[in-house]
């Protein structure tokens, strides 16, 4: 998770504490930070116009006004349900801390009768999904193609031979059940597509990508679509 995303997650946590807050060593446990790094976000939010508010001493910590809420999201249970479902079954997709801190934040302002429906009707829904990659190397993939910089990829072939290369990420992809990175690999000077389950290792670079297009990869199969936002 990268500052911007951290921000916007510890704005998320504190709206969803309400009136009672939450200690710096409570946000820097749930992000795995330093109590001063969540300091110095706070700060962050409150010079960005966000209403945070702090106490010392005995049961003190941070919080948000109450006129920072949300009002309510106008979604039926089936539809908050439906929204649950689709972030567990992707839960190693790219971006899949994103969308579940987005999950959250939905199902966090829901009329309270609608959240409680959901909440019920989803011990009906259930998912198995295969193993992805760490979340130490879908990071680094997601922010480098964000960012277009180069990563240092350790990866296993099918064959079980491991390389080391530098790639430039130009899209994910999902093909039978599995994620892949799409790349320019530098080391065979073409697009390589890459199991993201096999990458044991996931470096960025401060070097930026050359530029090659998304054509270069080729014309998708028929029943491959970009997702529409």
């Amino acid at each position: 998770m990268n500052r911007t995303e951290r921000l916007h997650a510890v704005a998320e946590s504190l709206r969803r504490a309400g009136a009672r807050g939450r200690t710096a060593a409570q946000l820097a446990e749930e992000f795995e930070v330093s109590s001063r790094t969540v300091k110095r976000d706070l700060a962050a939010l409150e010079a960005g116009g966000l209403p945070v508010w702090g106490r010392t001493g005995p049961g003190g910590g941070y919080g948000l006004a109450e006129s920072s809420s949300l009002p309510p999201v106008n979604l039926t249970p089936t539809q908050a349900l439906a929204l649950s479902a689709a972030v567990a079954a992707t839960r190693h997709a790219p971006f899949s801390d994103s969308a579940r801190a987005a999950s959250r934040k939905v199902l966090d302002v829901l009329d309270p009768l609608a959240r409680r429906r959901a909440r019920a009707l989803a011990d009906r829904v259930w998912v198995d999904v295969r193993e992805g990659a760490p979340r130490r190397v879908a990071s680094v993939l997601e922010q480098a193609l964000v960012d277009q910089r180069t990563v240092n990829l350790t990866y296993v072939d099918a064959r079980g031979q491991r390389t080391r290369r530098e790639v430039e990420p130009m899209i994910f992809a999902l093909t039978g059940g599995r994620w892949l990175v799409v790349a320019w690999c530098r080391l065979r000077d073409d697009v390589r597509w890459f199991d993201v389950s096999r990458i044991r290792a996931a470096t960025a670079t401060r070097r930026p990508c050359s530029g090659h297009d998304v054509s270069e990869i080729g014309t998708p199969p028929e029943t491959a679509m970009p997702v529409g936002v």
